[in-house]
């Protein structure tokens, strides 16, 4: 079915409106939320909406209208308030890295959906299965950094909150009866632990483009110069790097190092309008990179034989384990995870504990497993 009417949202853009929100959603006892970025769209991307919801009431908090989200701090701190996410890693990274923002008691509920082993975790399809409500895919890309927000826009938006809290009772329901609850909100709590990304550019960041590794050193250098002048002009237009230029444009152009015009247009990638705008720059920019002192090609952390040996042996342990559990392997434990238990090698369950610190339930479960993995 299409989604049913709905009263409007309360959209949040001044002080007052946000102090009498704070003061509803503290009531609650769950509230879900969401972001909207703007990363598509913008140089630097930015969280652009926040959405909230509770059982009787939609909100949609503007942060490009307030100057001072600090009220909305204690909410999500609060251990007596759960929050509801859908897939929450990237929200909350964000609102870590945008307003110092520490979320405490998150139900994720892609979390919930993974650990249950089930095949479709994406939002629009849980939706659609659930409660046989279809969302529109149109505003996926939408721009949510322009204003004013157009009301299809917010009816969108705040269909990413609105079915969430009885989503969540579901699932929640769902995992205690099959016994993984404590599985589910153990890895829920190590989300909100994960460290915010800097939102800022690295100048070194061509030797990850893929391939540049494999340059000439001659070549590496223009690709150094084709970078900074990429970041140079999306910043003066204020749009993401990728839409001014793509990364295997860069790197065609490094590989060929034009100097003319006419060699840029038989450049795989480059097109006439590319040429037109940054032609002249991008030639300048490969005669100084053929021209100033060759990058120097970061040296790769080579990974000890016996530490790759134990990450292979975990990771084939972890694969028949999921295999028996019907789940992804990074359910039963994350990726980084193994790599660290591999690293540091703990010989005995005080030393595992340490390193799988909140995951009591599965280092309960799995602990002895691990250490047999490790040691034999």
């Amino acid at each position: 079915m299409t989604v049913p009417p709905l009263p409007p949202p309360v959209l949040i853009q001044d002080p007052d409106a946000l102090r009498r929100m704070v003061t509803a959603l503290a009531a609650e006892k769950r509230i879900a939320v969401d972001t909207e970025s703007n990363s598509l769209h913008a140089y630097r991307e930015r969280v652009c909406l926040i959405q909230f919801s509770t059982p009787e009431s939609d909100y949609l908090v503007d942060p490009l209208a307030l100057s001072d989200l600090a009220p909305l701090g204690p909410i999500f701190s609060d251990p007596g308030v759960e929050k509801v996410f859908h897939a929450a890693e990237y929200d909350l990274i964000c609102l870590r890295r945008d307003f110092d923002f520490q979320v405490d008691r998150l139900f994720d509920t892609r979390v919930a959906c993974r650990t249950l082993g089930q095949a479709q975790a994406g939002l629009g399809d849980l939706l659609s299965e659930t409660f046989d409500v279809h969302l529109n895919k149109r505003f996926q890309r939408a721009n949510w950094g322009q204003r004013p927000l157009t009301s299809d826009l917010l009816d969108y938006a705040r269909l990413d909150t609105h079915f969430l809290l009885p989503l969540r009772d579901r699932l929640a329901e769902a995992l205690q009866a099959a016994g993984r609850w404590e599985e589910a909100t153990e890895e829920c709590e190590r989300l909100t632990h994960l460290e915010a990304h800097e939102n800022g550019f690295d100048p070194e960041g061509f030797w990850h483009i893929t391939n540049a590794r494999h340059l000439t050193p001659e070549q590496a250098g223009a690709l150094r110069q084709l970078y900074l002048l990429r970041e140079d002009q999306a910043s003066r237009a204020d749009r993401p790097p990728f839409k001014i230029m793509g990364d295997k444009t860069l790197l065609a152009i490094a590989q060929v190092l034009p100097s003319s015009e006419e060699d840029l247009q038989v450049i795989p990638g480059m097109t006439e309008g590319q040429i037109r705008r940054y032609g002249r720059g991008l030639l300048t920019a490969v005669a100084r990179g053929r021209r100033e002192p060759r990058p120097r090609r970061p040296s790769r952390d080579k990974v000890d034989e016996t530490v790759l040996a134990r990450h292979e042996a975990l990771r084939d342990w972890r694969k028949k384990v999921a295999a028996t559990r019907l789940v992804e392997s990074d359910v039963i434990l994350p990726r980084e995870v193994l790599w660290e238990i591999a690293r540091t090698a703990p010989r005995n369950g005080d030393e595992l504990q340490a390193v799988m610190t909140p995951m009591h339930w599965r280092f309960r479960t799995y602990g002895q497993d691990i250490l047999r993995v490790l040691w034999g």
